[in-house]
């Protein structure tokens, strides 16, 4: 149930001669963002402990005066307002939170005098290799040295040398000469990661980032340091030196790793992807995001991409292909695997072809070791949207003391009180095995699931006429009569639930892959081959129609969904077990919602 959020605990502070209501103890730096103030800074992120390093932030700060013996406010004669002791020297920004009648100045010539000065000593050892450093086009220190840098220089001496190209582990490349000691990287594997492996040595101007002894940067977090250095220090071996920042189309998207369901952006140009960074969402991920969902663009150019449809092991024709299925299923005796993987749209027409055919539906399990963090032990992104659509049937006694009724994923049937989904790995379709041996089941229509990983062996696969849709060759693929090519995740548009059952979008990154077709239009015309219903193939005419069907999504479209996601009520789910061992590590902030793990 949603509970209501407590009102927050404001106070005033002047800013720059603005007052402005902000929650009692906001960070100055973040309250001036509120009034279109930016106070430059280094070392201060919203997600890390302060530490002060930079000295960038400096402002000028002040307080209402008030009579020692009466407490009273003391007024200035010429205005009638209260007066402001100002402080006589300047004071760190990240180091400051809101108080009652806090006063603030970030544009007097001392705070100007104080900032010139720090990128004065800033950019006394920096290289000047901005044309050739990875971070140009979004470095902190390029921009701000623009804004308040003095526009030359009085150091005459040699430049300190330090360590270049040094591997911190198998995915970050150190320049050390580009680092301005921030610590910011070293603050994150500590307090985010759990993994303390960085630290600095030496002293001074000589002062290196480095490992600790016999450590490495090698934990699945590791790139969330690259994302965070505001210079070119700290690079992305992988993206290093590829492609230049401002050539690149950023598109909102969703890491399909786990039901956690990460906010990303991804990365790329003239439809060729080069990198995956996070995208904040305070109620989900925060701004981070683990390094293996980094990684997945890369199936789009695989060599194992399926991109031609097959009809018995033959090139064909989409709609030859449609018929040769549509053949196929015309005697009966048809199973649906479907896909924790498939979009809540994916699985609303898995469910209506399902219903076409009379045919049962079963959903492969994916566990594996949940992090704590930002990959769940639930490895399938949408196993919530298979509930919402109804691709599952969700039995209200399930969980409930005394419960008979079971429900069945992969196969298994989960009695109360069982972990769902279940197993270890990917659960093995036992059910549909025993169906197939005993020659119930004739054909197979696969969404995208290896079978042979879920344990139908190559002989059960020989008695059945299996049609596949995906995006990889498998032995699944290899063995089926028909193979429709589909979409990845990045060529495409759509919805996924994650483990909070929060609804969240992601856009289409790049163009399909040649000889691939999306997945809403080949389930469209599958269905229709097969005696179905003509459903819309298009996202938004498809949404109006989930809309009409679906309670949980009758007053949403597509386009309306914000980018933070839209929290869905998960009462007609409450009870039922997920993951066994699986927790939320980020809890809505607004609105906190009664986990149903």
């Amino acid at each position: 149930m949603i509970q209501p959020a407590k009102p927050a605990d404001l106070v005033t502070v002047n800013i720059d001669g603005k007052d402005i209501a902000v929650p009692k103890g906001t960070n100055v730096i973040e309250a001036a963002r509120l009034v279109g103030v930016d106070v430059p800074h280094y070392c201060y992120h919203p997600k890390l402990t302060v530490v002060g390093n930079c000295r960038m932030c400096l402002i000028e700060m002040g307080l209402p005066a008030v009579d020692p013996a009466t407490k009273t406010p003391i007024l200035d004669p010429a205005t009638g307002k209260p007066k402001i002791n100002w402080m006589p020297r300047p004071q760190i920004g990240c180091g400051t939170n809101a108080s009652p009648g806090l006063h603030i100045r970030t544009t007097s010539p001392l705070v100007k005098d104080c900032r010139e000065g720090v990128m004065e000593f800033l950019l006394i050892n920096h290289p000047l290799d901005c044309p050739i450093c990875d971070q140009a086009g979004e470095c902190k220190l390029q921009e701000q040295s623009t804004g308040y840098g003095r526009g030359y220089s009085r150091f005459i001496e040699q430049k300190n040398v330090k360590p270049k190209r040094t591997q911190l582990g198998p995915r970050v490349t150190l320049d050390d000469e580009r680092c301005i000691l921030c610590s910011r990287c070293i603050r994150f594997t500590k307090e985010i990661a759990k993994d303390d492996v960085l630290g600095f040595i030496d002293r001074g101007s000589h002062s290196t980032l480095t490992c600790h002894p016999g450590k490495r940067l090698e934990n699945n977090y590791s790139l969330n340091t690259v994302d965070i250095c505001p210079v070119g220090a700290l690079t992305s071996t992988d993206f290093r030196f590829k492609m230049r920042v401002w050539f690149l189309k950023q598109t909102n998207s969703i890491d399909p790793e786990s039901s956690v369901g990460a906010n990303t952006v991804v990365w790329s140009r003239e439809g060729t992807i080069y990198r995956i960074t996070p995208r904040r969402n305070d109620e989900v991920n925060d701004t981070w995001m683990a390094d293996s969902g980094r990684e997945l663009f890369k199936a789009v150019r695989a060599p194992d991409r399926l991109t031609a449809i097959k009809v018995h092991g033959a090139d064909s024709a989409l709609e030859i292909a449609l018929n040769a299925a549509a053949k196929l299923c015309q005697d009966g005796g048809v199973a649906v695997v479907g896909s924790g993987r498939s979009t809540v749209e994916e699985q609303f027409l898995t469910k209506r072809l399902a219903a076409t055919l009379q045919a049962p539906v079963y959903l492969v399990s994916r566990v594996g070791k949940g992090d704590g963090l930002l990959v769940s032990a639930d490895r399938n992104p949408n196993i919530r949207g298979a509930l919402v659509t109804g691709l599952i049937a969700s039995l209200p006694e399930v969980g409930k003391e005394g419960a008979a009724a079971p429900i069945r994923i992969g196969g298994l049937t989960l009695p109360s009180g069982c972990p769902f989904p279940v197993g270890n790995g990917t659960a093995p379709l036992a059910e549909l095995a025993a169906a197939i041996a005993a020659g119930t089941v004739k054909t197979v229509i696969s969404l995208g699931e290896d079978l042979v990983i879920a344990n139908l062996t190559a002989a059960l696969l020989t008695k059945v006429s299996v049609i596949y849709l995906g995006t990889q060759a498998n032995a699944t693929s290899a063995a089926a009569k028909v193979v429709l090519p589909t979409l990845t995740v990045f060529e495409k548009s759509g919805t996924l639930v994650n483990q909070q059952f929060r609804i969240q979008k992601f856009a289409k990154a790049v163009p399909a892959a040649g000889g691939a077709f999306d997945d809403l239009m080949v389930l469209a015309k599958l269905i229709a081959a097969v005696g179905g219903p003509a459903l819309p193939s298009d996202l938004t005419a498809l949404w109006k129609t989930i809309a009409a069907e679906v309670p949980t999504l009758a007053t949403m479209t597509y386009a309306n969904l914000p980018d933070t996601g839209l929290l869905l009520d998960p009462t007609p789910w409450a009870g039922l077990p997920f993951v066994e061992g699986e927790t939320l590590h980020f809890k809505p902030a607004a609105a906190a919602v009664a986990s149903p793990t």
